[in-house]
């Protein structure tokens, strides 16, 4: 079941979606209701998602990412700085640097809480990680918000981030439905950064949805950071280790470092897929050097990390666990999805302050 083969029910005032045109976010207006799944109780349930509005109080947020190497991330802050402008609220973001950087965003967060932030976005580098120090801030009164990646739901009082299993899935399917009658898939996997939770997760996904099929085969799983350079590598030792390898599936970055290293190669015959998005996969999708990628919707992602966050500090009801609905994007679904949702507009320079007005 999906949120767009049943009723929904809404969490706020407006009603209705709108498609948008092709191009990245203009206009914040545009993003809610956001379409998700309300999955507090552990069963799903299809949802709308409607911000509270304008704060009470221009609070204090602190927001932490793992990095800001590429434009998924970007996305993130994109939806994290527009609902703290229009929320009225301070917010600062940090970022780690990197997945193999958790001892700096441990740092960080006891940098939020020595601050006296009213609250704390996490995308977390890992949320077994964190765990600590999530019961640290919640002994301090302070609310935190896990955004996007994993995070051990029993310690927060609210998150959001997409069921990665599912998300995997979706792209197996894109790959099952451009395969031929006698087509053979030879995968190697690249899930990212092992230990992530999200990069496993992503995996088992497309994994179980291949599982099965006599013409796929899985021929290896590659982990590693999420940068471009370290996934070249992994596909360059790939590409002589797995001679019969013709489907390559992976991060964003993945597919980005396998454009070229295929190319180079010669091998016309491979097929790209990305386990999520950002701005290079869509423009590589409209070249066509990629088959399709996933999307998770992460600037409204981050603008409900905002909302969670003010909706806790100021006692109000909140969703425990929201997670959007993963869809495939390809030549024939682009035009019906909502892009405002997925990209920061080209011409934007991330941010990291927001001061209340």
């Amino acid at each position: 079941m999906t949120p767009f083969q049943a009723m929904t029910r809404a969490l706020g005032l407006a009603t209705g979606l709108s498609l948008a045109a092709l191009s990245p976010a203009s206009a914040q207006e545009n993003w809610f209701p956001m379409k998700i799944f309300d999955s507090s109780s552990g069963t799903p349930t299809p949802a709308e998602y409607t911000p509270v509005g304008k704060a009470e109080k221009p609070y204090n947020l602190c927001v932490l990412f793992p990095h800001m190497k590429d434009s998924f991330w970007v996305a993130v802050a994109y939806g994290v700085v527009k609902q703290a402008e229009a929320a009225n609220v301070n917010m600062t973001l940090y970022e780690a640097g990197g997945y193999e950087n958790l001892p700096r965003q441990l740092s960080q967060f006891d940098d939020c809480l020595a601050s006296g932030a009213d609250a704390i976005i996490v995308g977390a580098i890992s949320g077994a990680g964190l765990a600590q120090k999530f019961d640290e801030a919640k002994a301090k009164g302070v609310p935190v918000v896990g955004v996007v990646n994993p995070v051990p739901i029993e310690k927060l009082p609210a998150a959001n981030f997409v069921d990665f299993a599912a998300m995997g899935g979706v792209t197996a399917k894109g790959l099952l439905a451009s395969l031929g009658a006698d087509e053979t898939a030879n995968v190697v996997t690249f899930p990212g950064p092992a230990g992530s939770g999200w990069a496993e997760s992503f995996n088992e996904g497309f994994k179980k949805e291949v599982a099965g099929n006599p013409n796929v085969k899985i021929l290896d799983e590659k982990f590693g950071d999420s940068g471009v350079a370290v996934q070249l590598q992994l596909i360059q030792d790939a590409l002589q280790t797995y001679p019969d390898m013709n489907v390559i599936w992976g991060t964003a970055p993945t597919a980005e470092a396998a454009i070229g290293a295929v190319a180079e190669a010669g091998r016309t015959d491979m097929k790209i897929i990305s386990s999520y998005e950002n701005q290079a996969m869509l423009d590589a999708l409209n070249r066509g050097d990629i088959l399709a990628f996933a999307t998770q919707y992460p600037v409204g992602e981050g603008a409900i990390g905002i909302d969670q966050a003010i909706r806790l500090i100021e006692k109000k009801p909140v969703v425990k666990l929201v997670q959007p609905e993963a869809a495939v994007i390809d030549k024939t679904t682009v035009p019906n999805v909502k892009m405002d949702l997925v990209l920061a507009p080209a011409d934007w320079t991330p941010v990291y302050s927001v001061k209340a007005k």
